[in-house]
Order: C-alpha cells, then structure tokens, then sequence
C-alpha cells in the first residue's frame, strides 16, 4: 500500500501522522513545493498549476490514493487535481470539520487563514452544517507562517493573538488549517476558560486518513509492524523533511523508515 500526500509545506504532516498511526506499515510518499511556497497569496489559477504539479510529481510514484493535505489546496484546485487523476488515483481533500464541530452544540469557533475567514467557501460550509449555531470566525493572523517556520515566538503572539478574538464563551474550535493542528495544544491552553468545560477542538487529519484508507479499500491496522517507507519529494525533486518537521511530534514520527528507493 502507498499513499501519497501533498502541501505546499508542513501542513500535510498532521495527516501524514494520522495515516501512519492507522497503517504503520504503508509506504508514504511527501510532495511539497517549497519552491512555491506559500500557496496563500496566490490566484486561484496559479495555487491550481503549482497544485498539479505537486501532484504530478507524487502520482509518478504510482500510489493508491492521493491525499490534499491544505486546506487552501482543497478550495481552490481539487477539482483540477481530480480531473488529472482520478480514477486511477483517487484524490482526498482536506475541509475544516465544521458539520462535527457544530453537531456538538454551544458556540463555535473556527480559526482559519486571513484569506479563508470570511470567504464564500467558508461561509458556505457553515450555512451548509452549522445552521443555527452560534459561529465565530476567528482570521489567525501569521500563525501558519509561524508554524510552518517552526518559530516558537511567532507562533506565541499569533496564538495569542487569535485567542483574543475567540469569544469567551466558545466551547469548541475547528482548526481550519492543517498547519494549525501541529500546535493544537498551544491552541487549546490559549482559548480554554478557568473553571469552564474542557474545549473541544476539531480537526481534519484524523478523517482525512481514514476517509483514505476506505477509498481503497483498506482498514486500520495500527499494531502491524512500523515497515512504511517514505519518500519525500521537494518541487518535484526527491530529498528530506524539512528540518522544520522535525520541531513537530507529527514530523518526529516519520524519519525512521528508510526511501522507497532504499528498497528497490
């Protein structure tokens, strides 16, 4: 089994570390593009080209399925990337768990990219899985920069920053950015009220691998032995994690497997 993952940076690790947790023993394939990065300020028309070249550059290593692990990505190329490979390869966005988040009730909070908060896409979502609930949108302004440079100070203020905006009687966040699930618990301490109930975050990288897992036909199997390979590809060009990854418990779990090219 192999499974492929794609971002513009770091983000797709969290996903990355929930399909390795499911399946130890599936061979994993990193595409990146640090060349490119970051996908944010990009028109549409140009995150979708550096998105399929991406994406290219893994489905050359013949997977079993293709994971967006950006949400950004999702928004604004899914379809392009599904037209350039499905049905062999059967491509998984990533969208912010909002319809979960909302059946929970209480107040809802969703920390997203400046460029996401407020746009028709999130909005959509909400109206679509959370009518009638109470949502905030919370713009975390630098953090996935932050993270994605593993910039402890950075991620301090942004976090911060962005709990000040979280109404105090929130009882639940969606992490509407892979990049943010890196630095959940730094979230939680942040927005959680003395004396209130324990916050509840959602993410998507849990749902993500499993949702992979079922598009081919596979199940978890978490206690196999840990015999995945990884590859990691940078703007088409294979090499290593970017040191950054290594800052993060999700990035901690991937070197110990050899390249695929190790085994061939």
């Amino acid at each position: 089994m192999k499974i492929a993952l794609m971002d513009s940076g770091i983000g797709l690790l969290a996903a990355t570390a929930a399909v390795r947790r499911l399946r130890p023993d599936a061979d994993l394939v990193l595409s990146l593009d640090p060349d490119g990065m970051p996908w944010g300020p990009r028109t549409p028309e140009d995150l979708s080209r550096r998105a399929v070249a991406v994406a290219e550059a893994a489905a050359a290593h013949r997977p079993d399925v293709l994971v967006v692990g950006c949400n950004t990505a999702t928004v604004h190329a899914l379809p392009a990337l599904r037209a350039r490979c499905e049905p062999g390869i059967p491509v998984i966005g990533t969208v912010p768990a909002i319809k979960p988040a909302a059946a929970g009730g209480g107040h809802v909070a969703i920390w997203a990219t400046p460029a996401t908060t407020g746009s028709p896409y999130q909005r959509g979502l909400i109206a679509d899985f959370a009518d009638g609930v109470p949502v905030t949108e919370v713009p975390c302004w630098g953090l996935a920069e932050a993270v994605e440079h593993a910039d402890e100070r950075a991620i301090a203020a942004a976090v911060a920053a962005a709990a000040e905006l979280t109404p105090p009687d929130v009882t639940t966040v969606v992490l509407g950015c892979t990049h943010y699930e890196l630095v959940a618990e730094r979230i939680r301490t942040a927005v959680q009220q003395p004396g209130a109930a324990p916050l509840v975050l959602h993410g998507s990288a849990g749902a993500v691998a499993a949702q992979a897992l079922r598009r081919i036909g596979e199940s978890p199997a978490p206690d196999v032995p840990a015999v995945g390979a990884l590859t990691v590809l940078l703007s088409g060009r294979e090499g290593a994690l970017p040191a950054t990854a290594l800052h993060y418990a999700e990035g901690r779990l991937l070197p110990a497997a050899g390249p695929l090219a190790d085994r061939m």
